[in-house]
């Protein structure tokens, strides 16, 4: 899936420690106004996204669509 020129895209992901231990995935998104934004999701989600966009690494995940993290909830 390209992204549209008028929706958010992931720019960067990283790795983080949730608050019950468990590992989040630390997405920032840059929207169509040049603002940006981050968002965290939990193992679940992450895993899913990472399934979503084909992602062997988090370097893959940048300039996908934002639509990729809610695909398949």
């Amino acid at each position: 899936m390209t992204p549209r020129a008028d929706e958010p895209v992931i720019v960067s992901a990283d790795l983080v420690a949730g608050h019950d231990g468990s590992t989040e995935l630390l997405v920032r998104l840059r929207h169509p106004n040049g603002a940006e934004g981050p968002v965290v999701l939990d193992e679940e989600t992450g895993l899913r996204l990472m399934k979503n966009c084909g992602a062997a690494g988090l370097g893959e995940l940048v300039g996908q669509s934002w639509r990729r993290i809610v695909e398949g909830s």
